[in-house]
């Protein structure tokens, strides 16, 4: 029983320590989630505004909106938003019609 504690006391000192992401990690990460997001888009010259809304991991989604022009006939080329969600694990993004929000000033 001794041994076995000591065991795990060593095994659990010599395990590596969980590090935070780098900057350039998360810098990433961001891009990734920005190229996701306008592929993703439905929008004409679709472009981000404002910042992601970065969840954590327990979540692990970012947020972005976009914006940028319908690109259907029927629409005239009226401007247009979508909200784009970005699942940071599977590098998964979609969007969804969200024209209903403003833009913070």
């Amino acid at each position: 029983m001794k041994n076995v504690v000591k065991g795990l006391l060593l095994t659990l000192l010599l395990s590596p320590l969980a590090q935070a992401s780098s900057e350039e990690a998360w810098q990433q990460n961001a891009r990734n989630g920005q190229q996701a997001c306008l592929k993703a888009s439905g929008l004409k010259a679709a472009s981000i505004v404002g910042k992601p809304v970065q969840y954590d991991d327990s979540v692990g989604y970012d947020a972005l909106l976009l914006e940028g022009r319908y690109p259907q006939k029927h629409m005239k080329n009226q401007k247009g938003r979508e909200l784009c969600l970005y699942q940071r694990q599977s590098g998964k993004a979609v969007v969804s019609e969200a024209d209903q929000l403003r833009v913070a000033q």
